[in-house]
């Protein structure tokens, strides 16, 4: 199994590049952004979905084909990992879900701003960090850690691809919420929550 890990490796390195290289792009070229796509359709899932499945697919198998390389103590593995990968799952499901599918991809739907939402305006991307890091800390191997590195980096630059459109679709509403709501995970600020503006 270990003959798996530099083609683990290898794949999630090369779909981390991609996402990021997508990401950069939606950043600075705004008008032309790939994430969130112009229009959801089943390309531009693929553009998304496959290679961010890769990526945690990848961190898997290098943790089990190493499992425990850097021999680091069963207490730390478990008490560190364990919540972050049951929290990451807690959240990250139902709040896709809570969004719906589509929205997730990407589409426009409803502006989300209770649930895990008043926490944070990316518990997905937050939960996704967290069961990256878990995994990796988990598994103590540095395959895993650099798979998770390149996810995290992901995950938090995707927000900074997705607030000018969020702003563009949602307006005041948005505005609003997002001067209220933390990007990543804190406590809301107590100004008016009224996001109908």
């Amino acid at each position: 199994m270990n003959d798996l890990v530099p083609f683990a490796l290898t794949v999630a390195l090369v779909c981390e590049a991609v996402l990021l290289a997508m990401l950069l792009w939606s950043i600075l070229v705004p008008a032309r952004r790939l994430w969130p796509p112009q229009r959801v359709s089943w390309f531009s899932q693929t553009m998304v979905w496959p290679p961010t499945l890769a990526v945690f697919a990848a961190a898997i198998l290098v943790g089990l084909a190493e499992w425990n390389m850097l021999d680091w103590p069963l207490w730390l593995r478990w008490g560190a990992c364990l919540p972050l990968i049951l929290a990451g799952n807690a959240v990250v499901w139902p709040a896709a879900l809570g969004i719906g599918l589509d929205a997730t991809s990407g589409a426009e739907a409803e502006l989300k701003t209770d649930g895990f939402y008043l926490w944070s305006r990316n518990p997905q991307y937050v939960a996704d960090m967290g069961i990256l890091i878990g995994w990796a800390i988990l598994s103590a191997t540095p395959a895993a850690w650099i798979i998770a590195t390149g996810g995290v980096i992901a995950f938090a630059l995707a927000p900074f691809a997705e607030e000018p459109w969020l702003e563009e679709v949602y307006g005041a509403p948005y505005r609003t919420y997002r001067k209220r709501t933390p990007r990543f995970f804190g406590f809301p600020s107590r100004q008016d929550a009224d996001y109908s503006v």
